[in-house]
């Protein structure tokens, strides 16, 4: 029995998602996961106001959101000192994405990427028979020039930048972006992925500036704001482009608790910069234990550190391994020339002291099996 066919697309691709997360790896192993410092979360958590003012939603549940989400584009929009036309909301960046790449991406049509940069962007592509072209990595570091002339040669429909970086945790200055922004062509969208930018050291974020035709900005609610469980993103770009997402958007994809919630995190910036704070630290702690055990911290304007492992790729993989079979989540990069580097995000004191105690025991069988 064959039943209805799938779309040539659909049926040619793989049944999988980009990452794998703790909860498979809890019901494959067996093994509980006792610090989840992997994906990139803030163990911080949200605001208590936030905390708060999803507890008095509840009481609405019953109601659909806003399928305009008005509320939370004139929070935001008023943040920003723009329209409220000028700010699209969406399920997280990862949402937001895959709205892009329907706007712009065409079966057989291209996107411009760095080799080794945010996975779930790849997904959608390939998901809407879309091609992809690769830039590699500059060390740690995309390489805007090496991407600005690869968008002037192969004119793509987009050409998408992260900065602060994932999965290397580095950044460009505010200047060096402005650079890049300017080196791409009209006609190629600029996707500048900045869900790390409220992490980033001063002069780093570009002034935001809706004047500029082809450029899309995404921020989340997922990495400072804590609320990486009730996904809710944004971009904020120039009225035409934002506009285009209505066309096509789950109008009430973003629910009633998540829109609340945005708009608390919003108005807490007390709270941000406290947790700016702990993320802070925490990067020096992560950074204190893996040079203890010999290995390399990388700088890092995010919620996690990547770490140089010293071998390749294979050794980087078995310093993870150990650390899984001791309930530690983390993850790696997999791309060569990255992947001797294993990656773990910020978490609270007992996280650190977890992998601070996994991390020696983890090296010592990785060697051991080299």
């Amino acid at each position: 029995m064959t039943g209805p066919r799938l779309t040539d697309i659909a049926e040619n691709l793989p049944e999988t998602v980009p990452f794998v997360g703790p909860e498979a790896i809890e019901r494959r192993t067996g093994i509980r996961t006792r610090a989840r410092i992997g994906a990139n979360e803030s163990g911080f958590g949200p605001s208590p106001k936030v905390i708060e003012a999803i507890k008095a939603a509840t009481e609405w549940i019953w109601k659909y959101p806003d399928p305009e989400n008005y509320d939370l584009r004139v929070a935001i929009a008023d943040f920003h000192n723009v329209s409220p036309d000028e700010v699209a909301i969406g399920e997280g960046v990862d949402g937001l994405m895959g709205l892009i790449v329907r706007l712009f991406i065409a079966p057989g049509e291209t996107l411009l990427t760095s080799l080794g940069a945010y996975p779930t962007l790849n997904y959608h592509v390939i998901g809407h028979g879309g091609r992809l072209e690769f830039v590699p990595y500059r060390g740690p570091f995309e390489d805007l020039d090496a991407l600005a002339e690869a968008a002037r040669r192969l004119k793509p429909r987009i050409v998408y930048v992260a900065n602060p970086d994932n999965p290397m945790g580095s950044f460009w200055s505010a200047a060096d972006i402005e650079r890049f922004i300017a080196a791409v062509p009209d006609e190629t969208l600029i996707m500048l992925d900045e869900a790390y930018g409220e992490l980033a050291p001063d002069g780093a974020l570009p002034a935001i500036d809706t004047g500029k035709a082809n450029l899309l900005r995404l921020r989340s609610f997922s990495k400072a704001y804590g609320l990486a469980g009730i996904r809710v993103g944004y971009a904020i770009g120039p009225k035409r482009l934002i506009g285009a997402f209505n066309r096509i958007r789950n109008h009430f994809g973003v629910n009633r608790l998540a829109q609340a919630a945005a708009i608390a995190a919003l108005a807490d910036q007390d709270y941000l910069q406290s947790a700016r704070a702990s993320i802070s630290a925490a990067r020096e702690r992560i950074a204190g234990i893996t040079r203890a055990n010999g290995l390399t911290p990388l700088p890092s304007a995010t919620n996690f550190v990547a770490v140089d492992c010293g071998r390749d790729g294979a050794y980087a993989l078995k310093i993870l391994e150990g650390l899984a079979q001791q309930g530690v989540f983390i993850r790696k990069p997999g791309t060569p020339g990255l992947d001797h580097h294993i990656r773990i995000s910020v978490g609270p004191e007992p996280d650190m002291a977890l992998l601070e105690a996994a991390l020696p025991k983890a090296i010592e069988a990785a060697q051991g099996a080299a």
